[in-house]
């Protein structure tokens, strides 16, 4: 694709990154066929292909984009499904949070979309006020019918009352049960702690079962990708930075093996820290050192090597891949395999690649296109006649059992329960039957994406549990 940026708009690393990837892509079409929106709407512009086009129109113009170009931009789930069938790779990741940022900056909004953009992108980054905002809502959803169209809509997603964090914020360090092997860092979040604090509590009962000391940092929070997509990048910098002075301090202090995440969506941003700082070259190699040691919580138990459960739970689990996890990460092998090896019967949603339309915030600001998603998500998951759901990240879990009468559940959650730990909630009252409690559970195969995992024991290889399998 041919461009024609000036030599000043060339100037801004942004742009000359925006320039590289808008040449490199051919227009071979191959990305449509996996993108949810044209799949539903038949629509180029609401394809990656077409989406390039606005953004290359878009960003040359180097002023206010159209209405239709924001409506048709805002439409894209950031689920990067085009990415994993592209042929020549174009990077479209970075491309539409390019375009996102210029959106923000040269285009105003309706007042409405702004007060709510403002407010989602203010309240959910900050636990002490989303949490307020959680409780305020459930006590207004009997008004539903009463309220504006997008608020009502957004009283769908707040589920019932958490119960009360195990770990709390003021506790920063969580010592390891017996031989200390590894020490690492897990990011606390915002939102999943104030609607789903009981995934931090079974990510940290599992890691200090099996020798891990964790520590979350008091300053370490929010991860920036809320702000991110919707294009407030000094903010998502802002965040990107408190999280990295943290772990740096960790890591120059007693030492870090590894900086773990539960939430994929905001795995992947950490991973890609460094792209926030293209500008910035000295925050930039700080955040490659944090990117080097960061993964998903499934590629680290992988590499923790569990042992086997003496009594595996023989109950069919249906895994829906994250798109954060599947497209972007590349971690698809890991929590099957954690699940296979903890004796569940584990089976795929058929259209894996296709997002289950949360994204984000995309179910609130884009109720529409997340609903019909939303439902095929969950169609296509009761086609596997699951007695569980099990998904990496916390926007998928609220989503899909917006949608779905089958439990769903972080699969960490389900590894806590499998191997000692505390019987989930969202199990309780469900009819449970388990199968074929003799069939011995499954070895779990290396990571595939191992050698971006840097992992140095603090104890020799024999502290290991006598149990384990490999």
């Amino acid at each position: 694709m041919q461009t024609h940026f000036s030599p000043t708009q060339l100037a801004d690393v942004h742009i000359a990154e925006a320039d590289k990837i808008l040449k490199s892509c051919q227009h071979y079409g191959f990305c449509t066929s996996g993108c949810p929106t044209y799949v539903l709407l038949h629509d180029e512009n609401d394809s990656p292909r077409g989406r390039i086009d606005l953004i290359k129109e878009m960003l040359e113009s180097d002023g206010p984009p159209k209405p239709e170009t924001v409506a048709h931009l805002d439409g894209c789930l950031s689920c990067m499904s085009c990415m994993t069938t592209c042929a020549v790779q174009v990077d479209y990741m970075h491309l539409v949070d390019t375009a996102r940022v210029h959106i923000n900056e040269h285009y105003t909004r309706p007042f409405p979309e702004r007060l709510l953009r403002g407010m989602l992108a203010w309240a959910m980054p900050r636990p002490s006020v989303f949490a307020p905002l959680m409780a305020l809502g459930r006590r207004g959803k009997p008004l539903k019918r009463l309220m504006p169209t997008t608020l009502g809509n957004m009283m769908d997603f707040i589920p019932p009352k958490a119960e009360a964090a195990r770990y709390k914020p003021g506790l920063t360090v969580y010592p390891e049960n017996g031989t200390r092997r590894w020490r690492v860092a897990l990011l606390a979040g915002c939102v999943q702690p104030v609607i789903a604090p009981q995934i931090n509590d079974a990510t940290i009962r599992l890691l200090t079962r099996f020798g891990c000391e964790v520590v979350m940092p008091p300053s370490a929070g929010c991860c920036g990708s809320l702000n991110l997509h919707m294009g407030i990048a000094d903010a998502a910098r802002a965040s990107a930075r408190r999280n990295i002075k943290a772990w740096l301090a960790e890591m120059n202090g007693d030492g870090l093996d590894a900086i773990l995440v539960n939430a994929s969506g905001c795995g992947t941003t950490v991973k890609d820290y460094a792209h926030l700082f293209l500008d910035d070259q000295a925050t930039r190699r700080d955040a490659e050192k944090i990117a080097a040691i960061s993964c998903d919580i499934s590629e680290w138990l992988v590499k923790m090597q569990l042992p086997a459960p003496s009594h595996p739970q023989r109950l069919r689990v249906t895994y829906h891949d994250a798109c954060s996890l599947r497209n972007a990460q590349k971690v698809t092998a890991e929590p099957r395999a954690l699940l296979n090896h903890a004796g569940f019967i584990v089976n795929d949603v058929p259209e894996a690649h296709f997002c289950c339309g949360s994204a984000g915030t995309y179910n609130l600001l884009q109720p529409g296109m997340a609903k019909q998603l939303g439902e095929r998500k969950a169609k296509n998951i009761a086609g596997t006649s699951p007695q569980i759901i099990a998904a990496g990240n916390i926007g998928c879990l609220t989503q899909i059992a917006n949608y779905s009468g089958t439990p769903i559940l972080h699969t960490v959650e389900l590894l806590d329960w499998a191997h000692g730990g505390e019987f989930p909630r969202a199990l309780r009252g469900a009819a449970l039957e388990a199968q074929a409690p003799d069939i011995q559970a499954a070895a779990i195969p290396m990571a595939s994406n191992e050698q971006v995992i840097h992992i140095h024991p603090r104890a020799p290889a024999q502290d290991t549990p006598d149990q384990a399998i490999w």
